[in-house]
């Protein structure tokens, strides 16, 4: 099994690729550190409380970043993708269960050194609690066996902006800061991402089952089609972001990769921009085509 250490921004597609991780039985997730980004940080701990109480399941939760790495708080969340709750409006309930003492940035450096060349983070929000931790202590970078990075549109256009993916412009500073730091990266971006697709049919399968998680997996996801039936009329369902990077971790197969220097643009009409080069210095790993259809596959027969 794979020591795991999820890195999640709790909203929509968070919770779906929390279930996958959940019923993998190649990863071990130690445990969840929250970040803000689709959400404030603090509904991100609850919204991710919530989640492994629906599944059943007891990880410790680590509340993290509460705003950028330089710019101070973020002032918009995207409600018309993840509702005001980030769940899609489905939470009608407060979560039992309680974060851990501690923080994001500590459980992460905590967590390496103990298990040096053994820890895959994997991120799915912008990348604050990852750039903090090195800040702290530098050595971990050395220590990380790989984090997979949810985040960036190398070749294509961004979610945004033109230019930039949800996550990356969140905390531009944090993300340019990640990329260059020597870390082994493999980046999960909308170049990949946009291929999957998740069909509206799917979640009343997911509802005939009659499981409770299933039902609130379905609910949510229901709110989040009908926003991207907004921004992509006729698709008939979403697309598996997060997710992805879940299955990129358990199978890296799924995907092919180019190596590339990946620098990311922090000022002007570009912010948030993830440019790759291939040169001398390639050290990430940039996801560039998808075995969409076996990867779907793979994530229905787990996440419920």
């Amino acid at each position: 099994m794979k020591p795991i250490i999820f890195d999640v921004d709790t909203g929509i597609d968070d919770a779906l690729a929390m279930a996958y991780a959940l019923n993998s039985p190649e990863l071990d997730v130690l445990g969840f550190t929250t970040c803000f980004g689709n959400v404030p940080v603090v509904e991100s701990t609850r919204n991710t409380l919530a989640v492994l109480e629906k599944l059943n399941r007891h990880i410790p939760v680590f509340e993290g970043a509460d705003q950028t790495l330089v710019r101070g708080e973020k002032k918009k969340y995207p409600k018309h993708v993840h509702g005001e709750d980030g769940l899609g409006n489905t939470l009608q309930f407060e979560p039992t269960i309680n974060a851990s003492q501690g923080n994001a940035s500590d459980f992460i450096i905590d967590q390496v050194k103990s298990r040096p060349h053994e820890i895959t983070i994997i991120a799915v929000g912008p990348l604050t609690n990852i750039a903090l931790a090195i800040k702290k202590a530098p050595l971990i970078m050395s220590l990380v066996k790989e984090v997979v990075i949810m985040g960036g549109a190398v070749r294509v256009q961004g979610n945004v902006t033109p230019y930039a993916e949800a996550n990356i412009v969140s905390d531009p500073e944090a993300a340019d800061y990640v990329f260059s730091s020597g870390l082994p990266i493999t980046l999960v971006g909308l170049d990949v991402t946009l291929q999957t697709c998740l069909l509206k049919s799917k979640l009343d399968e997911w509802r005939a089952t009659g499981k409770e998680s299933a039902h609130f997996l379905a609910k949510m996801t229901d709110f989040y089609m009908k926003a991207y039936e907004s921004s992509h009329p006729g698709l008939g369902g979403c697309a598996l972001h997060d997710p992805l990077a879940v299955g990129v971790t358990v199978d890296s197969s799924f995907v092919s990769t180019e190596w590339m220097n990946v620098k990311v643009v922090t000022e002007g009409e570009e912010t948030g921009r993830t440019i790759g080069q291939q040169d001398s210095e390639s050290r990430t790993r940039v996801c560039t085509k998808v075995e969409s259809d076996r990867f779907v596959k793979h994530f229905l027969e787990r996440v419920i």
